[in-house]
C-alpha cells in the first residue's frame, strides 16, 4: 500500500491589527514530524483512506443518475435505465466453478473460491496471451464501438435517422471496467435513455426499458474492432457471448434478485476502486524495466501477460498502444471510471461541496486576522521510527491511522 506523503512546513495567524501571532504550528512540532496528507490514489492497495472516499463519491454519482439528487432531478428515476455487463471472448479454457450444473472444472477438480488455479489457462503453452494483451488494448475503442451501434439501433427501431436520434432520445452512461481473474477487462455500466433535453425530460413512449435491453444486446453482438497483423494473423476484436443485461427497477420494488438503484450504485462504485492486483494477483504500480518484473511476487500467469506486453510494445505498428507503459495493466490503457457528462453530477462537484460543507462548519478566523502557510513536499513515507511505531499499533505502517492530516 501506498505510503503518505510527508510535507513540511508552517501555518500561522497573526492578529492584522498588533501583529500578534494567536495560532501558529510547525511540521517538526506534530507527532511525526511533518504534515502527513493522502497521497489521493483511488486504488485499495496504495492508499486505503483515499479509496473509501473516492468509492462513496462514486456511489453518489451512480446513484444521483438513478434516482436524482446532488442537483439531478428526481424525475430521472422513471426514465429507462439497464444494467449492462459486456464480457471479454475466450483466449483459452481456464480454470473455473461452474456456476450452473457441475462445480467440477474440466481439469477434474472442484475449486474453492480462493483456489489461486481459477482464471488460469489449463494449458498455458496454448493460452493466446498475445490475444489477450490485445483484446485489453482495444477494449476502450470497441466501448465506443459498442455506444455506436447502440444509438444506431434505438434510432432504427425508432424509424429514425441516427443523426436525429438526439432531438428525440439521448443516450446516457456511467460505467467501470473491471478485471476477471483470467486478466481480462470487462465493463459494467449503467445505461439510461432521456428525452431531447437530457435528464430534465423523459423520453417518448416507445422508448421503454425492453427496448433498451434489446438495443444493448444487439449493439453488443455488433461491435467489431480491426486490430493489426501480428506474426502473421490478422486480428479482430468483439466482445464475449456472455452479455447480461438487466432492467433496474426502483428501490420500491426491492424483491428477491430484482436489481435496485441500491444494488447497482454500491456495485459500480466498489469496482470503481480496484485494479489488475485485486483480481489477478499483479502490480499496481508502472514497470521501468522488465526485469524489474523478477524482484515482483506476481502469478505466473500474470506475469506471462506482463512480458507478453513488453514484447509486443517493441513492435513498430503497436507503439500506439503504449503497451510497455501499461504492461502491468495487462495491456488495458483506458479509465476504470467513464461517463458520459449528461449521466449525472462529477467528482468535482461531489468533492467541492464536500470542502464548502467543511468551511461552513469551521470557525473562521476573525476578519482582522491573517493567516499565512507554508507547505513543500519533502518526501513520501514514513520515517524509520514511524514505521515501527505504527507497525506496533496496527500492524499496517501505512494504514489510514498513520495519516494525520487528510485530502
Amino acid at each position: 500500500m501506498r505510503p503518505p506523503i510527508r510535507l513540511e512546513g508552517h501555518r500561522a495567524e497573526i492578529d492584522g491589527f498588533t501583529g500578534e501571532i494567536l495560532r501558529e504550528l510547525k511540521s517538526k512540532e506534530l507527532p511525526a514530524g511533518h504534515l502527513l496528507v493522502r497521497c489521493g490514489n483511488r486504488r485499495t492497495t496504495r492508499c486505503p483512506s483515499f479509496t473509501k472516499l473516492y468509492r462513496q463519491d462514486t456511489y453518489h454519482l451512480i446513484a444521483a443518475g438513478l434516482r436524482g439528487g446532488k442537483n439531478i432531478p428526481d424525475q430521472v428515476a422513471t426514465h429507462p435505465r439497464v444494467f449492462a455487463t459486456l464480457t471479454a471472448p475466450s483466449y483459452g479454457p481456464v480454470h473455473g466453478r461452474r456456476v450452473n450444473g457441475s462445480t467440477r472444472c474440466r481439469c477434474g477438480r472442484t475449486h474453492t473460491k480462493d483456489d489461486p488455479l481459477l482464471g488460469t489457462p489449463l494449458d498455458p503453452e496454448r493460452d493466446d496471451y498475445t490475444g489477450a494483451v490485445l483484446w485489453n488494448a482495444h477494449a476502450p475503442a470497441l466501448w465506443s464501438r459498442f455506444m455506436l451501434h447502440l444509438r444506431r439501433t434505438i434510432a432504427a427501431a425508432a424509424r429514425l435517422p441516427q443523426r436525429l436520434l438526439h432531438k428525440v432520445v439521448r443516450v446516457s452512461y456511467a460505467k467501470v471496467a473491471e478485471y476477471q481473474q483470467r486478466g481480462l477487462i470487462h465493463f459494467h455500466a449503467v445505461i439510461r435513455l432521456d428525452g431531447s433535453a437530457g435528464l430534465y425530460t423523459p423520453p417518448p413512449a416507445w422508448a421503454t426499458p425492453e427496448l433498451l435491453t434489446d438495443a444493448v444486446r444487439i449493439a453488443a453482438t455488433r461491435a467489431h474492432i480491426n486490430g493489426p497483423r501480428i506474426y502473421g494473423r490478422i486480428r479482430s476484436f468483439d466482445f464475449g457471448e456472455q452479455i447480461d443485461t438487466r432492467i433496474i427497477r426502483s428501490t420500491a420494488f426491492q424483491a428477491g434478485t430484482t436489481i435496485t438503484e441500491g444494488k447497482v450504485a454500491g456495485y459500480v462504485a466498489k469496482y470503481a476502486t480496484k485494479g489488475t492486483e485485486a483480481a489477478t494477483g499483479t502490480l499496481d504500480h508502472r514497470l521501468k524495466r522488465i526485469t524489474d518484473l523478477w524482484f515482483e511476487s506476481v502469478p505466473e500467469h500474470a506475469a506471462r501477460m506482463i512480458r507478453t506486453a513488453w514484447i509486443l510494445g517493441n513492435h513498430d505498428d503497436l507503439k500506439h498502444l503504449n503497451l510497455r507503459k501499461w504492461a502491468h495493466m495487462l495491456g488495458f490503457r483506458g479509465h476504470f471510471s467513464t461517463k458520459t457528462r449528461a449521466y449525472s453530477t462529477t467528482l468535482g462537484a461531489l468533492r467541492a461541496a464536500r470542502a464548502a460543507w467543511h468551511r461552513r462548519h469551521t470557525p473562521p478566523p476573525s476578519p482582522t486576522t491573517l493567516v499565512l502557510a507554508h507547505w513543500a513536499y519533502d518526501g513520501t513515507g514514513l520515517t524509520p521510527d514511524l514505521e515501527r511505531l505504527a507497525a506496533l499499533i496496527n500492524g499496517d505502517p501505512t494504514g489510514e491511522q498513520a495519516v494525520t492530516a487528510g485530502a
